[in-house]
């Protein structure tokens, strides 16, 4: 996807000052954590390396553990924007709050977050004027008491877990080819140039963002959904940008971390073999590891 600088929007983060964050960053590009929880372990590390395709860092994560509740979440999201940064730096910085403010979430966690997705958008949509005209994909993911995983996504950022040494691609790849009749219906067209993927209307690579108000009419936030019980046959999750997932497949990158036990390690690898077999997007990577 293409994309161009746009200064970030200043705001000081409610979400930050409500998080109970358990991190230890050696750069704000890298770091690891692990949940406070003595009973429940829960590790995480991320990486994220700006791309080679000319435009400034339009990903970011979020990667942090809160209490609510009596219940401990662990929060992680990979944000890729598009046409600036704006956008996605808002989602980092509000999007969990939105779903948890869903008065439903402890009841229908799926409903919660297809609501908050839909709510998120349209605000973004009606501040674009400070927000920019720009868009993200996403994937997120929350882990309730080690027990529960509830993956979402839209856009192509994906969600890959390993199952008995397998992977097992949690998240839905939302590609304008796959959703080519929804979107002639609501009155656009895909466009597929020689050399090039499949574009809406031309232009955007993924048929589900969040923001894109030029393109909105024929694109969708609706958010694939999934419920995980965590069981001990899942070694870990790999929440990854598109910049991973090009230039590698899902077995590759479970492959490629399965015996490095240090969750930051194993994302600073995965973004390194993603270099290596050069890719020039930007590239972003959270690995959690249970148990």
């Amino acid at each position: 996807m293409s994309r161009h600088s746009v200064a970030s929007a200043s705001r000081t983060s409610f979400f930050q000052k409500i998080m109970s964050a358990c991190l230890d960053s050696s750069s704000p590009d890298s770091g690891k954590g692990r949940s406070k929880s003595s009973t429940k372990k829960l590790s995480h590390g991320f990486q994220l390396v700006e791309g080679k395709s000319g435009h400034d860092m339009e990903d970011y994560h979020v990667a942090e553990y809160r209490k609510i509740k009596n219940h401990e979440l662990g929060l992680f999201a990979i944000f890729d924007g598009h046409l600036g940064d704006r956008v996605p730096s808002y989602l980092k910085d509000n999007l969990f709050v939105n779903i948890l403010h869903e008065s439903n979430f402890w009841e229908d966690p799926k409903t919660a977050i297809k609501n908050a997705y839909k709510k998120t958008d349209r605000f973004i949509l009606e501040n674009s004027m400070q927000l920019g005209t720009g868009g993200s994909t996403a994937v997120t993911a929350i882990v309730i008491d080690g027990k529960d995983l509830w993956v979402a996504n839209v856009g192509d950022s994906r969600a890959v877990v390993c199952e008995r040494g397998c992977a097992n691609q949690l998240t839905v790849d939302h590609e304008p080819h796959t959703e080519r009749k929804r979107i002639e219906k609501q009155g656009g067209f895909v466009t597929t140039l020689p050399g090039d993927v499949p574009r809406v209307n031309g232009q955007l690579a993924v048929a589900r963002a969040f923001g894109d108000q030029s393109l909105k009419a024929h694109l969708s936030s609706e958010p694939d959904v999934r419920h995980v019980p965590i069981d001990s046959t899942m070694e870990f999750v790999i929440l990854a940008s598109d910049g991973l997932w090009k230039v590698m497949q899902n077995q590759e990158a479970v492959d490629l971390v399965k015996p490095i036990k240090d969750p930051q390690a194993a994302a600073k690898r995965l973004t390194t073999e993603a270099l290596a077999r050069k890719s020039k997007d930007d590239i972003s990577c959270i690995v959690i590891r249970f148990g």
